[in-house]
């Protein structure tokens, strides 16, 4: 693939955020702008996911913690062909559509949680590592692996600055959950201005002193950020990879300021920008067609990845029966039809403390 197809790209998803921001007259066009660069890289060489199913369990997870970027994860949603059109691309934050301010789970196809509040995406993907661990350990045959795929995210100097974060982080990280990779879009603004204001925090201390493995890259440049998620794919290890971003990247005024953190940018701003890019000034919400091409070809690609998936999965459910039906049951989500009889045959002496009951009945 050329250079110059992969800046279209990005740009694409700079201008689809942008523009539908604008439109909506409401929104935060600043970090899908510095991120896109980061976001093309893991969704196109690494993620694997399937938009035609959704709900394929072995694909990787992608969590947009900093929810209040929401463009960004519609206009991959859009592009990578999930049920996602242009039309609700236009109708950003407006009522009834399925692109809401910040991504809502089981509202729109291909959002994996719920996030906004700062922190909660963070957390979340914690857990959803320490899911795939688990499953991982319980499903997974010498010769047959059914559970394999990474969780990543993209989390902001807000999520950072959240105790949650630190909770979660550390138990990441005494767990060593090595398939949790975390893209930190570190531009150093926030809403009122410099993040000094508030967060001065040395992420990569607080980060390594976690048992996390921790790389500094620059955020636009697409050969150091694949160079840094290969590297964390390879580590043992959760990772976290601070991505040097400039916020709004490309506006001309408005680039590294609070200004492009949380409104639109403008019609002169966004005209300003599309110049510099050399993109058609009279168009919105514009995909060029080479691009569509592109990310068509891609969902072949990852069409095909589900179904190799599909043969390892059927091989090892005929060589594991009993397996598979614990399989069926986990992923069904309904509790074992003998679970209330189970715990009614605990022997529990009283007087006994609550947590100790509560424990004997967890570890039952």
């Amino acid at each position: 693939m050329s250079d110059q197809l992969a800046q279209r790209c990005v740009n694409t998803l700079r201008t689809l955020s942008m523009d539908a921001v604008q439109k909506a007259n409401s929104g935060h066009p600043g970090m899908p702008m510095g991120m896109a660069d980061a976001a093309y890289v893991l969704w196109t060489k690494f993620l694997r996911h399937n938009p035609k199913n959704p709900q394929w369990s072995d694909r990787d997870r992608f969590i947009l913690s900093a929810g209040h970027g929401s463009m960004l994860l519609y206009s991959l949603l859009h592009l990578t062909g999930y049920e996602v059109s242009l039309d609700e691309i236009k109708n950003f934050r407006q009522l009834g559509s399925i692109t809401p301010g910040h991504p809502e789970y089981g509202m729109t196809p291909g959002v994996e949680t719920t996030t906004g509040p700062l922190g909660q995406g963070f957390g979340t993907g914690v857990g959803m590592a320490m899911a795939e661990a688990y499953l991982a350990d319980k499903f997974n045959k010498d010769d047959h692996k059914i559970v394999d795929h990474f969780t990543y995210a993209i989390v902001s100097d807000g999520d950072l600055m959240e105790g949650i974060s630190h909770e979660s982080a550390s138990l990441a990280g005494h767990l060593k959950l090595k398939k949790l990779i975390y893209l930190y879009d570190s531009n150093q603004i926030s809403i009122d201005g410099s993040t000094d204001l508030a967060f001065t925090d040395d992420t990569r201390k607080r980060f390594e002193s976690y048992g996390w493995d921790v790389q500094t890259i620059d955020g636009h440049d697409r050969d150091e950020i694949a160079k840094a998620i290969l590297a964390a794919q390879q580590t043992d290890a959760p990772s976290l990879i601070e991505c040097k971003t400039h916020i709004g990247f490309g506006s001309p005024n408005k680039q590294d300021t609070a200004d492009a953190h949380g409104a639109p940018l403008g019609e002169e701003e966004i005209k300003g920008l599309k110049e510099k890019f050399d993109l058609p000034l009279d168009k919105k919400f514009y995909v060029p067609d080479e691009v569509k091409e592109f990310f068509r070809t891609q969902a072949a690609e990852m069409q095909d990845q589900r179904l190799e998936w599909e043969k390892e999965f059927e091989a090892w459910a005929k060589e594991n029966p009993e397996l598979k039906k614990e399989w069926d049951q986990a992923m069904s989500l309904k509790l074992p039809v003998d679970l209330r009889e189970e715990i009614m045959d605990l022997e529990i002496e009283a007087p006994i403390a609550s947590r100790k009951s509560a424990g004997a009945a967890l570890t039952k």
